[in-house]
């Protein structure tokens, strides 16, 4: 060996990352990755949202199980999916020594709680008798439910934002907290409150209307004047009534696709997103939940949604664990991408996100960018994909070969967060701010050309509408087939009258 190669610091893997090499877990990779140096300092590298992280040499853990695992809560963060895996494989012995060697420690009681959490089985071990309560979650790094459910055993405050069967977790990242500090509801009723009830109300039925529009067009319908009215009906109640309860979600998905496919339960077949790319051949995107574990899935992600909604959770938080989650679970033949968008409505509403009677269309900027879109949703299924092993038959059907459910029941929705954030936030500063300004400005126009020439209504919107198509003036062509009862005056002075105000 090289004499500069003894010199070399080496790199021993710690926290998750030594348990998934130990224990060769197919998982999820976790956002931190954790290496402990021979020698050197500390460095942090980050790339694609995911940080590796290099500590010296005293803070290597041990060997043990415990050791790692207690390294793991402290540095690489609360991983439900990864500790669902890891489990099973591993001696209940282990747990049991980690814990009994610190019965009062705050990770081992972590640690206790989620075994038993995860798991379903109860250790055993006595009822921690004495001490105070100590958050599962710590409320600084994640987003959590207040006030949490009290767990006396291990004198445990749960935070979690949801149950066994359906467990989203969400990060405090910087993009995170940037977004808490701008406050966009507040931002949101000081666009609104610059305006008349009589033109909110008219922006209204455009804003109803191309939120229908966008969220069809996202998969490349065209909605009939029909569909278009039911959803818009829809969109109208959705600060009025909770739709995620099964029987609304199925009644919602009844309502948003042709009448051909309307579901009267979950679906009973495994379904996937997928693009036909040669003659029987198929580039899978994302495989969904087997329909055996739906149920289940579904049953958690409503607890979920109840806990969050009563637990003071961040209203975007809220609504993009339930409508991400909601999509990823994707419980019907048709209609979930709809459905999902709505969801984000009727939470965001029924949390007061919005002024009372205000929606705003957030799927405009979901099609406007859908880079963007599409990154927030393969943020998951480009990771699930590399675990789920499926195959085709002829007909295209799919089956799912092992086990999956735990990967669609512990999802990290912080990328979701963050995106649905950033779409909330161009729709408020565009799509809200444009069309309520755009109003005013017509109003102020067609106020204007009125005191040039006293026209009927529709002739002056005409008016209007063939100017800003043509760079504020009037075509010959548009003069001569609509207004040639004008004087060239006149013409130029509501020309003018146009261009002053956009």
């Amino acid at each position: 060996m090289d004499e500069n190669d003894q010199d070399k610091p080496t790199h021993r893997l710690a926290g998750y990352a030594a348990l998934i090499d130990r224990y060769d877990l197919d998982v999820i990779p976790n956002c931190h990755r954790s290496f402990i140096t021979t020698s050197g300092v500390h460095r942090i590298h980050s790339t694609g949202g995911a940080i590796e992280e290099v500590y010296s040499p005293p803070y290597w853990p041990g060997d043990t199980l415990g050791d790692h695992l207690e390294f793991a809560l402290k540095y690489d963060g609360t991983n439900l999916a990864i500790l669902a895996s890891l489990f099973p494989e591993v001696a209940e012995e282990g747990i049991l020594e980690y814990v009994r060697s610190k019965p009062l420690g705050k990770y081992a009681r972590r640690l206790w709680f989620l075994y038993e959490f995860l798991t379903g089985k109860t250790l055993p071990l006595d009822d921690v008798k004495w001490g105070t309560y100590i958050d599962l979650l710590e409320p600084d790094e994640y987003y959590v439910v207040t006030p949490a459910r009290q767990v006396r055993r291990q004198r445990i405050n749960d935070n979690l934002l949801g149950c066994r069967r359906f467990c989203p977790t969400v990060r405090r990242t910087d993009t995170l907290r940037d977004f808490e500090t701008v406050d966009l509801p507040k931002r949101c009723r000081q666009i609104v409150s610059a305006y008349s009830p009589e033109l909110l109300k008219r922006a209204l039925g455009y804003l109803y209307t191309k939120e229908t529009r966008s969220s069809f067009e996202i998969e490349h319908i065209k909605p009939t004047s029909t569909r278009t009215e039911r959803f818009v009906t829809l969109l109208q109640l959705a600060e009025q009534e909770d739709f995620c309860e099964k029987t609304q979600l199925i009644e919602l998905q009844n309502r948003v696709v042709d009448p051909r496919f309307r579901d009267s339960d979950y679906r009973l077949s495994q379904n996937y997103v997928g693009e036909t790319i040669a003659w029987q051949k198929e580039k899978i995107h994302f495989a969904c939940p087997k329909p055996e574990d739906l149920p289940d899935l579904m049953e958690g992600l409503v607890t979920a949604h109840k806990r969050m909604d009563a637990g003071n959770v961040s209203a975007v938080i809220h609504a993009a664990a339930i409508a991400y989650g909601f999509v990823f679970l994707h419980p019907f033949e048709d209609g979930n991408g709809r459905i999902h968008r709505f969801l984000i409505h009727n939470i965001l509403a029924r949390r007061s996100f919005t002024p009372e009677g205000v929606m705003f269309p957030v799927s405009a900027p979901m099609l406007k960018y859908p880079a963007d879109y599409d990154a927030s949703l393969e943020a998951f299924s480009r990771h699930l994909m590399a675990l789920v092993e499926h195959s085709l038959d002829e007909e295209g059907l799919m089956t799912v070969h092992n086990d999956t459910a735990r990967w669609y029941r512990y999802i990290d929705i912080t990328p979701q967060a963050e995106a649905l954030f950033r779409f909330i936030d161009q729709t408020i500063d565009t799509e809200l701010a444009r069309e309520l300004e755009f109003l005013a400005s017509y109003d102020e126009t067609k106020r204007a050309i009125q005191e040039i020439v006293d026209m009927p209504d529709r002739k002056i919107d005409l008016f209007i509408r063939f100017c800003l198509q043509n760079n504020g003036r009037l075509s010959a062509r548009k003069r001569l087939s609509h207004f040639d009862f004008l004087s060239d005056e006149e013409i130029s002075l509501m020309e003018q009258a146009v261009q002053a105000a956009y």
